[in-house]
């Protein structure tokens, strides 16, 4: 098998990169199935990301969670998005983020909702806590939240 590892170029793309291929999927599959699309491979990249982290079913606090997927998601990681922190409000995990790169280049008052990036925070919690979510993108820094905020509720 060749090797298919980029020695110059790295891991990396371009946001611009990124949108073009969100606007493809919108024009061929319409912004529902994009958005369904989008969600589950952001859930899909999140629990990879759980395991490579070792944080699959750990015990770690929400605290702890936050920093960890902070660190590999923010600037010295993969620049997904800034995760600020995840909450427990009852039931409801809160995750505050923001500079999501679904939202990157929106302009204010976009009603765009952060689907890959949603996704990969929620396949991340349901990998550590072991419970299924429904996810929902509540607040927008595009509708003049200082986050973006996505709220999971435990199914069944």
């Amino acid at each position: 098998m060749p090797d298919l590892l980029r020695k110059e170029l790295g891991d990396f793309n371009s946001i611009v990169c990124f949108k073009s291929v969100i606007q493809g999927m919108e024009d061929a599959l319409g912004e529902k199935a994009t958005a369904i699309a989008l969600t589950t491979a952001g859930r899909l990249r999140g629990k990879k990301l759980a395991e490579d982290l070792g944080l699959s079913g750990s015990l770690d606090s929400l605290d702890s969670i936050a920093a960890k997927l902070s660190l590999a998601l923010g600037k010295e990681g993969t620049r997904l998005c800034i995760v600020h922190k995840i909450v427990s409000e009852g039931e409801v995990i809160k995750a505050y983020t923001s500079e999501t790169v679904c939202l990157a280049g929106e302009a204010p008052n976009s009603e765009r909702k952060c689907t890959f990036t949603m996704g990969a925070i929620w396949g991340a919690l349901e990998q550590v806590l072991g419970h299924r979510f429904r996810g929902v993108h509540t607040e927008s820094v595009l509708r003049g939240s200082n986050y973006d905020v996505f709220e999971f509720t435990p199914l069944g």
